[in-house]
């Protein structure tokens, strides 16, 4: 029997409104169950500069088979040049949180 890997797939933005576009159409499009927005602040080195800026990062709660879709997506959606996009594993989640995602994730 094959168990259903949870993963939370980060991103950011330079807008709360493109993250706010990119939050509904994933969610819409079923790919992601959740998602949240939150402020904050970035350093990087970008173009040859050390960059100071406020961004947006998403975080997406999917499942692992998922993730390929979700990342497609999102470069799709994106205006940075370089998306940071990565995923981390849940290593434990509470059963009725998990069966929700499942539900609203399914491939159908």
């Amino acid at each position: 029997m094959m168990t259903t890997q949870y993963i939370a797939v980060y991103t950011t933005t330079g807008s709360r409104e493109e993250a706010q576009r990119i939050a509904k159409t994933l969610v819409e499009r079923e790919l992601v169950a959740c998602a949240q927005i939150s402020e904050i602040e970035s350093f990087y080195h970008w173009e040859g500069t050390t960059q100071n800026d406020h961004e947006f990062r998403l975080v997406l709660k999917t499942t692992e088979e998922r993730y390929q879709a979700v990342e497609a997506a999102i470069v799709a959606l994106h205006s940075y040049t370089l998306p940071a996009i990565y995923a981390l594993s849940i290593a434990h989640i509470h059963p009725p949180f998990a069966q929700w995602i499942n539900e609203r994730t399914c491939v159908r």
